[in-house]
């Protein structure tokens, strides 16, 4: 059974403030708290740290929705003013980093700021970013788990989410405290991002249907492979490709 939850804080007449979006909004507050202070101590000028923050922001919305409706246009047939409606959720993760960092590399190409040390910076707001927002996903009653035929009715696959993000925001600190070649730390988190939100989440989430038959299991609500997961593969392969050319480099992380 799902839980009666409301996805509004409050409603005043026909203008309300949801959880998601609150939730949204304080990721990225502390995640630019975080980019700010650890760009600066690293030689990059403020102004310049405000500023690819805030196209990276804009960029990684854009591409978070464009990826999320083009993958599920027949939601959208019927009423396509609920295109621009990120309220209601509906974000692609993989949207969010391509839109981001596209947004990031032309901002510091032009400036001449090292991208890969401003990726690394983008990691604790990634992380909290994806924890939160699957909280947000449980009063949009949304990202629902599949029934299961034991204790639990349904899998919780937000709090699956919720624990991958703090997971991987613990690894990040604890990787942070040494020295690391410059952008390895952000490939880490999107190599371990991906195999386990493939293994853990997307494995028992609804919405997401069997794409080849490998397993199913109906009484533990498991169900392998989904497109999801087969896409993960090619892209895990990209996220230790380029880390290792992050070691091969010589330049420290800015963190």
């Amino acid at each position: 059974m799902l839980l009666e939850l409301s996805p509004f804080i409050f409603e005043i007449g026909g203008f309300g403030i949801r959880w998601y979006s609150l939730l949204l909004a304080v990721s990225i507050a502390v995640g630019l708290y975080y980019f700010i202070r650890n760009g600066v101590k690293h030689g990059i000028d403020e102004d310049s740290l405000y500023n690819i923050a805030l196209i990276s922001i804009i960029g990684g919305m854009i591409g978070a929705r464009i990826i999320y409706v083009a993958t599920n246009l027949g939601a959208y047939a019927g009423d396509l003013l609920e295109i621009i409606r990120v309220d209601h959720g509906g974000l692609s993760w993989h949207g969010a980093l391509l839109g981001g960092v596209l947004a990031a590399w032309a901002y510091a190409a032009r400036k001449k700021i090292d991208l890969k040390m401003i990726m690394d910076l983008a990691v604790p707001g990634l992380a909290l970013g994806y924890a939160l927002v699957r909280v947000g996903n449980i009063f949009n009653q949304e990202v629902l788990g599949r029934p299961t035929g034991f204790g639990l009715e349904r899998h919780p696959a937000q709090l699956y989410g919720t624990a991958i993000g703090v997971g991987l925001l613990i690894l990040h600190y604890i990787l942070s405290r040494r020295p690391r070649p410059s952008g390895y730390l952000f490939w880490t988190f999107f190599i371990y991002n991906t195999v386990f939100r493939a293994l853990i989440e997307d494995s028992v989430r609804e919405e997401h249907a069997v794409f080849f038959s490998l397993y199913i299991n109906d009484y533990l609500g498991v169900g392998l492979l989904t497109l999801v997961q087969l896409l993960a593969i090619p892209l895990i392969v990209f996220g230790f490709w380029m880390r290792r050319r992050a070691v091969q480099s010589s330049k420290p992380s800015a963190t």
